[in-house]
């Protein structure tokens, strides 16, 4: 598995993490689910505040809730690192949070049965939301011949320990990688398969549009594939209901406007996007990743101006 190219110096540090991986994985699956998912909330919620990500999430939240006192913002800040000490505590044991465990109330469920039974090329999109990684589950459990998309790690080693954890429950995932990449999720819309894509994050070559009123640069490659085929978008999200346990909503498809005017229609079906993230964030701010700088740059420095 080590690349030629990589020094022994760089291969070892990633033996390492990986090793380390393997011991965060054996004691979280000898604990009981509840319990594993608490104790990751709790180190996290203690650890986070403590880390460079917890200055990246509080100017975060200060461009999305100017309104909100401070107060209210470190509510959503402790919430933040509880959700996401949750997420990578649950991590190691999602086959046992499969639709057939009973954790899991899916809402709108019959609009993915829809598209396995017309055996529609759909593209669903989806946002860095509570354990996020259930949409993947979910999305095959209902029957829907789907690619599934996600970013790898650089460390290979990692990057194959999660590929065999994601086995377990069913779900491969396909990590696009520049123009190759797209062209390899357009051959699978042909083929009559679906996509799945998370469509949240900083992306540099992007449309720039709102987000919370500032300026963030989206991806649009979903909205166009979407406009390729089916001519809306499927947003799938999940959200903690107590503990393991969660709901997930496959909403209304958000249909795009298709003019004529390509670059206009890309342009508006990446705010239309933009602005349903924006509001299931929202419903539920402590549920989302604020540690990611999501804004252009611009925008960050006239927080700082304004900051003195």
């Amino acid at each position: 598995m080590r690349q030629s190219n990589i020094s022994w110096s760089q291969d070892l540090v990633w033996r390492l993490e990986d090793v380390a991986l393997e011991m965060f994985t054996w004691l979280i699956r000898a604990l009981p689910l509840d319990t594993a998912s608490a104790l990751g909330g709790a180190f996290l919620r203690a650890v986070g505040p403590l880390t460079g990500a917890n200055r990246t999430a509080k100017r975060n939240l200060l461009l999305a809730f100017p309104e909100k006192s401070q107060v209210e913002r470190e509510d959503i800040l402790k919430g933040q690192w509880d959700s996401f000490g949750r997420y990578a505590a649950e991590f190691p044991r999602m086959d046992q949070l499969t639709v057939a465990s009973g954790r899991l109330e899916i809402v709108g469920g019959e609009r993915l049965r829809e598209i396995a039974a017309r055996g529609e090329a759909a593209v669903l999109i989806s946002a860095h939301l509570s354990n996020f990684e259930l949409v993947a589950s979910v999305i095959l459990a209902e029957g829907v011949n789907c690619v599934i998309t996600g970013r790898a790690p650089n460390n290979p080693y990692v990057n194959q320990r999660i590929n065999e954890s994601r086995r377990r429950y069913g779900v491969k995932t396909f990590a696009p990688k520049g123009s190759d990449g797209t062209r390899e999720l357009f051959a699978a819309l042909k083929r009559g398969e679906s996509v799945a894509l998370m469509n949240d994050q900083k992306f540099n070559q992007g449309v720039a549009a709102p987000f919370f009123g500032h300026l963030c640069h989206t991806a649009s490659g979903p909205t166009k594939m979407a406009m390729k085929t089916s001519g809306k978008l499927v947003p799938v999200t999940v959200h903690r209901i107590k503990g393991a346990r969660f709901r997930i909503d496959v909403h209304e498809p958000i249909v795009l406007t298709q003019t004529g005017d390509r670059n206009a229609d890309i342009d508006r079906g990446v705010r239309q996007v933009n602005a349903f993230i924006e509001a299931r964030v929202r419903e539920h701010p402590e549920e989302w990743w604020w540690m990611h700088k999501r804004w252009a740059n611009s925008v960050y420095d006239q927080l700082k101006q304004r900051e003195g």
